[in-house]
């Protein structure tokens, strides 16, 4: 990026901005010079959005201090080091060491999913930063991808305290604001419940996941309907996890008494990272770092033992409440989440009217030449898009939330949910080199997985290229019958071409029915060569031919 040097832009009289490292929705992170010690360093500056009210903009400004001294408490490699907080023209900016490199997201979205062994290392070294913050009282609540930075020197550095918690304060959050990114909260969060170290093993959990799998798990086109699969839906077996996987289930257990340990995930994880398998899990008997024990098969997530109240979720717990009788979970789960998913949070989203999600992206930035990071990350909302993988890579898109379950009295009847689909699209040949038209053996080829959520249902799909030329973009239907497998694969070979030079195009999976939803594009390309005749004359060139 290039250096515009502002001599008039000196922050709390000693921080002198150099260049904007990146920016997000909340806010500019700087590449600065403290004019007292003489060091480059990171300064944020944080930019509440106009709507908001004074006093949400004060607030705002007191969660940022507070992100400061909780991120300030915490002395680890494995953490970004907080040096000041100056206040300036109003506001508060936090003056962090500088981290040259890129977020992890920036590195997935570079490269695609990483290999099993790298994302294992990555992985153990967020968890000592996460151990670190929690022996301090500290609970991040917002593990992601963005929020984890990659140095030059491979140093791998979790920041972005803006929503932690800290023991022994009282929440600075708006009322009925929900807290953290929908794909990486833990189902008891999601819930409305009291956020502990094992919500945050969960996010690291999700983390896994998307670093090797290339989206998040329970992702689904709404905030919603995101929520309502984190509590419900099972987690989609990892496909490309390897030794990985055995850590990632762990950590994703539904009921936080069941989740992996962070001791236990600590070890299983440097395994990995060392190239060796992980041992059978264990599971912590009384929260993430007690003591550990084998193992089996987890038992399923027990409900609370008395009726949760359809309230908008917040980061603690409402206190009060009467108790009532218990009532068997097969009876009880769909009525609980269906009253607090689907009453709470519709409360949340309509009364915050975007300005709670607004206040969610982070007030950190993205390096926009992919050169430097600094202590904050890029903004993304709730229904951000996931990754774009490499040619190699895959992707998925998933759509379908339930409508909320009736419960209580009156003899009334829960309503079935809307029928879910989920849409898995990756790569089997990425590119094609060779004469043209390509061999249907040798071109582009695609194979996609489709999830329903029960059966019998007919889903109807086609195959798209971005630019509309694909070689088979019909309708088509795929039948799942009444008991049958709720997932099947269908397999695709793309014949477009260029005849002269290299065609290169993104392809995708597009459903209409029984719900709408587009997966993530991958890319493909196919490079013609001409043949050269024995006689020594060039064949003759031939036109754009896309063929079935």
């Amino acid at each position: 990026m290039t250096e515009v040097p502002d001599e008039q832009r000196v922050v709390a009289g000693r921080y002198r901005l150099l260049s904007q490292l990146g920016q997000g929705g909340m806010g500019i992170v700087w590449r600065a010079r403290d004019e007292v010690l003489g060091r480059e360093v990171a300064v944020k500056e944080v930019r509440a959005p106009g709507v908001l009210p004074s006093g949400d903009v004060h607030r705002l400004y007191d969660r940022l201090e507070r992100e400061a001294w909780a991120a300030a408490r915490i002395t680890h490699r494995n953490v970004v080091t907080v040096y000041d907080v100056a206040s300036h023209d109003g506001r508060p900016w936090i003056v962090m060491e500088l981290v040259r490199g890129l977020s992890l997201s920036d590195v997935l979205d570079a490269d695609g999913p990483l290999p099993p062994q790298r994302a294992a290392h990555i992985g153990a070294e967020v968890l000592a930063a996460l151990r670190s913050a929690h022996e301090a009282g500290v609970l991040h609540r917002d593990v992601k991808p963005g929020n984890v930075l990659i140095g030059n020197d491979g140093r791998v550095v979790l920041t972005d305290f803006g929503i932690a918690m800290v023991e022994g304060t009282s929440a600075l959050t708006m009322t009925g604001e929900l807290i953290g990114s929908p794909d990486y909260l833990a189902p008891e969060r999601a819930l409305g419940r009291a956020a502990s170290p094992a919500s945050d093993l969960w996010a690291l959990g999700v983390l896994l996941y998307v670093t090797v799998e290339g989206s998040a798990p329970f992702r689904l086109d709404t905030p919603l309907a995101t929520l309502r699969a984190v509590v419900e839906e099972e987690l989609p077996p990892p496909r490309r996890a390897g030794a990985l996987a055995p850590v990632i289930e762990g950590l994703l257990r539904k009921d936080p008494a069941d989740r992996l340990g962070a001791e236990e995930a600590g070890r299983m994880l440097r395994a990995v990272a060392a190239g060796g398998t992980a041992a059978a899990p264990t599971v912590a008997a009384s929260g993430p770092y007690g003591p550990t024990v084998t193992a089996g098969t987890p038992p399923p997530y027990r409900p609370a033992p008395h009726p949760v109240q359809p309230t908008v979720p917040s980061a603690y717990p409402a206190t009060g409440g009467a108790t009532g009788p218990t009532t068997p979970m097969s009876q009880t789960r769909p009525r609980r989440a269906g009253l607090v998913l689907a009453a709470g949070i519709l409360v949340l989203l309509l009364a915050v009217a975007g300005i709670t999600w607004a206040l969610l992206h982070n007030n950190g930035s993205k390096d926009k030449d992919n050169n430097t990071s600094a202590g904050g990350s890029s903004s993304s909302g709730p229904s951000t898009g996931s990754t774009t993988p490499s040619e190699s890579g895959h992707s998925s898109a998933s759509s379908g939330a339930s409508t909320p379950a009736g419960g209580g009295g009156g003899g009334k009847k829960s309503s079935p949910p809307v029928q879910s689909v989920k849409v898995y699209v990756r790569t089997v040949r990425g590119s094609y080199e060779g004469t043209c038209p390509p061999p249907q053996a040798q071109a582009p080829a695609f194979t996609a997985d489709f999830t329903v959520g029960r059966t019998p249902v007919t889903v109807e799909y086609r195959w798209i290229t971005a630019n509309g030329q694909g070689s088979d973009s019909g309708w088509k239907t795929l039948d799942f019958p009444d008991g049958g497998a709720k997932t099947q694969q269908v397999d695709h070979t793309e014949l477009t071409y260029e005849a002269d030079g290299t065609y290169r195009d993104q392809i995708r999976v597009e459903v209409r029915s029984p719900s709408r939803v587009t997966s993530d594009p991958v890319r493909f390309s196919v490079t013609c060569r001409k043949e050269t005749p024995t006689d020594g004359a060039s064949s003759p060139t031939g036109s754009v031919s896309p063929s079935s």
